[in-house]
């Protein structure tokens, strides 16, 4: 699941996308929002968020740990003897991790499992021993009392029903007893749905499960998705506060995988939609969503993995934090862009109005910012909220809002598109777009009458060719 050849190359190499599309998956969450009418035991204030973080990449320095209460290390690896390998307590990164998080009030676990190159043997031969089971828990302790950790999370993928699942309960059985009695936690990674593997004996043991709702089906991780996990695990009888939902930091296509911080790169507009070409993902209003049914209906937010983000506003963590603030006590407000209308086109140079409703059930709006992407246009601080943007520039804009309430939680609307078109200024000057030119961000071209702006590094790629592409198209000369 978490560990695939594709996941594990991301680190390793830039990404090339084809073509953009727009998804509106993310508009569509606030009516499956409503599909769980429950919400009297939202709890901000005990509310986990719980990121994953792995062994082979991503800053420690650079984690945000003022928005998460627990991180998982993954990962280290079970062996058929009940050892383990591939890390070792005494490890520098992971020793680092653990200071500077309990410096911060933040929770370590280590995670043990993984993907494994979709080989479970060492667990599945490992718990249908009661020899190796013993040897493998106290090697965990061992493990969790020299590296100064918290607990332990186990990701065994999957047990399969019948003797595998009564052998996972065994040990999850023992291993909490063991670490409970140390005033450790323990919890485990799990399936979205449908599976006989987890013995619902195992949720008396668990301090909570971490509900995988990604990775199945195409698209891999929708809002329903997320809605149905939640439904199925807590009809299983697991507590809600047990249940702590799993989003995706990164996109799928039917070919391969994408971190969010490479699709924000790659396409400025991606934090507003839930798509690009044919990779799906979760932006910033789907995560928001999500987040809200997880404080909810559930114990929390886990987020597979943490250093696939982004580390400016368009954050996905961010998200999830501003999303948690207006859950339980403080609701978020809620805000809608209500003009321009999507697919709305307009001249180069005009003065267009952006205006949006906003509303708070529980207290008031302090503001309402506009924004093309990610750059802030505005905003306003009274109702009606409008704002005039002036001499807009031709090309394609992904508008939104974020309205923030009296008590600083914020929300951010649905993306709507626009484009401009029309003159974009003097082609006099300017020299026509050659194959064997390198051209930057800013630097400008003629290319079949239009002038034209790279909107990054590119050479040998024909403007206009792909609506996707690194030039922007400024008007006709």
């Amino acid at each position: 699941m978490r560990t695939t050849s594709a996941l594990r190359r991301l680190a390793f190499g830039a990404v090339f996308l084809t073509t953009l599309a727009a998804c509106s998956s993310a508009s569509d969450a606030p009516a499956a929002f409503e599909d769980l009418t429950d919400t009297t035991e939202g709890r901000a204030s005990a509310t986990k968020v719980v990121g994953y973080f792995p062994t082979w990449q991503g800053d420690v320095n650079a984690i945000q740990y003022d928005k998460l209460t627990h991180i998982n290390y993954a990962f280290v690896l079970p062996t058929a003897q009940g050892g383990l390998t591939g890390l070792s307590s005494g490890d520098t990164r992971l020793r680092s991790l653990v200071q500077t998080a309990h410096g911060r009030g933040v929770k370590v676990l280590i995670a043990v499992g993984g993907w494994m190159d979709g080989n479970d043997a060492p667990f599945e031969q490992m718990a249908a021993n009661a020899s190796t089971r013993t040897t493998f828990i106290n090697n965990v302790v061992a493990f969790v009392d020299q590296a100064g950790l918290d607990g332990v999370d186990i990701d065994w993928e999957w047990p399969e029903p019948g003797t595998s699942a009564q052998n996972f309960g065994a040990l999850m059985r023992e291993l909490g007893t063991a670490l409970h009695a140390r005033g450790k936690l323990l919890t485990a990674a799990v399936v979205a749905l449908n599976t006989d593997g987890i013995p619902s004996s195992a949720f008396s043991d668990v301090d909570y499960l971490n509900i995988m709702a990604y990775d199945w089906g195409y698209p891999h991780s929708t809002y329903d998705l997320a809605v149905q996990s939640l439904n199925y695990w807590i009809g299983r009888g697991l507590p809600k506060d047990k249940a702590v939902l799993g989003v995706p930091f990164y996109g799928r296509s039917q070919s391969g995988a994408y971190t969010y911080a490479q699709l924000v790169a790659m396409d400025a507009q991606a934090p507003y939609k839930d798509q690009v070409s044919d990779i799906y993902y979760n932006g910033i209003a789907t995560i928001q969503a999500k987040t809200r049914l997880a404080v909810q209906q559930g114990g929390g937010i886990m987020i597979w993995e943490i250093s696939q983000d982004t580390a400016n506003t368009t954050s996905l963590l961010l998200a999830i934090s501003q999303a948690i603030g207006g859950s339980g006590g403080n609701q978020a407000p809620s805000a809608s862009l209500t003009s321009p209308t999507n697919g709305a086109s307009f001249s180069a140079g005009s003065t267009i109005t952006l205006t949006a409703n906003a509303s708070d059930t529980d207290g008031s709006i302090a503001r309402v910012e506009f924004f093309a992407g990610t750059t802030k246009l505005g905003e306003d601080t009274s109702a009606p909220y409008s704002l005039a943007w002036s001499n807009v520039a031709a090309g394609t804009y992904a508008l939104t809002v974020r309205a923030t309430d009296n008590s600083g939680a914020s929300t951010t609307s649905a993306a709507i598109s626009i484009s401009v078109t029309g003159s974009g200024g003097s082609c006099a000057g300017v020299p026509a777009w050659s194959s064997t030119q390198i051209y930057v961000n800013g630097d400008k071209a003629t290319y079949n009458g239009k002038l034209w702006r790279a909107k990054w590094w590119t050479q040998n790629e024909i403007p206009g060719a792909a609506e996707w592409g690194p030039w922007e198209l400024l008007g006709n000369c």
